[in-house]
């Protein structure tokens, strides 16, 4: 089941609604560096199955 061009334009003014026109880019803005913290935390994960001997311990 995808998404309409209705159904993005109904989700898109309830969030128009609920967090205004300013703060949206500011909203935008912490989830892109959520995401991208995320990508950085996934991608250490796989460095460290791939060098265990590599794994400090953090006091």
């Amino acid at each position: 089941m995808s998404i309409g061009i209705w159904q993005l334009v109904l989700i898109l003014t309830i969030v128009f609604v609920l967090f205004g026109a300013g703060k949206l880019p500011r909203v935008m803005g912490d989830m892109g560096r959520g995401i991208r913290s995320l990508r950085e935390g996934l991608k250490g994960e796989e460095e460290e199955k791939k060098n265990p001997e590599r794994i400090t311990t953090e006091e």
